[in-house]
């Protein structure tokens, strides 16, 4: 059965994190994401979460200067010891939080040099996420989205898993967002069959507008049913644009659920 997350970084976005994490649990959420936390300290979260009895599932490293056109550091040629910081940072911060993954932002780059160093700043990742006990996430996001974004395809993300290697600890997956997913290369349920082993989190939203997942090119409901009868064990996030408040929008979740 199919079981909700929250992205926080896209819900209840008026609310301080505290708040917003409360939110999520009285709307049914069975779990919370995050993007940017670190201006709240681990220990608070930690001690909402286990109040309310939610998981932590994941938190991204910091993008750089997003100002100036950073979106991530560890596919950027010349800029491995701010995104190793960046790694370092973030994977503290999981354990301290107790987060199950960290995603790794890219950046902006293409070409060889990019895939060396976003290939041994992955690396790097993951040997600090296996002293936390914290996997790595990648993400291939639509260039419609964020146009130069190293990682685009699934395929890509495959590879790149690959290259990495074995590694001890939880290692390197993709975080697979069925609206990036579909607006680059479409096929979603034979994407996620095929590359079932290599997933560690799926995020929806709805396509192509990336608000409610209720209506639009995915037929959720259809498509849930289907990644639950592959054997999928993870949480399926809410990564989506609110087309109002957040709580007048989710009905959603039993149209998805039931």
């Amino acid at each position: 059965m199919t079981r909700l997350s929250a992205n926080l970084g896209f819900l209840w976005t008026e609310l301080d994190l505290l708040d917003a994490i409360r939110a999520a649990s009285s709307a049914g959420f069975e779990a919370v994401e995050v993007h940017w936390p670190y201006i709240t300290h681990a220990f608070e979260i930690t001690l909402v979460l286990e109040e309310l009895g939610l998981p932590l599932l994941s938190l991204n490293t910091v993008g750089g200067d997003l100002a100036a056109g950073d979106y991530g550091l560890s596919a950027v040629p010349g800029r491995s010891d701010e995104a190793r910081a960046n790694i370092d940072k973030a994977m503290a911060y999981a354990a301290d939080a107790s987060a199950r993954f960290v995603h790794v932002l890219a950046g902006m780059s293409e070409g060889p040099e990019a895939r060396d160093a976003y290939i041994q700043n992955l690396r790097y990742a993951a040997a600090r996420g296996n002293e936390f006990g914290v996997g790595v996430l990648i993400e291939p996001v639509s260039q419609a989205v964020q146009p130069g974004y190293y990682l685009t395809y699934v395929d890509q993300a495959v590879d790149v898993i690959q290259e990495v290697g074995e590694v001890d600890g939880p290692g390197v997956k993709i975080l697979l967002d069925c609206f990036h997913t579909q607006q680059t290369e479409g096929r979603l349920i034979e994407r996620i069959e095929a590359n079932l082993p290599y997933i560690g989190h799926i995020q929806i939203a709805a396509v192509p507008d990336r608000s409610e997942p209720d209506h639009g090119e995915v037929d959720y409901r259809t498509l849930l049913g289907q990644i639950d009868a592959l054997g999928y064990e993870g949480y399926v996030g809410a990564e989506y644009t609110p087309a109002g408040r957040t709580d007048a929008g989710l009905s959603w979740m039993d149209l998805v659920t039931d």
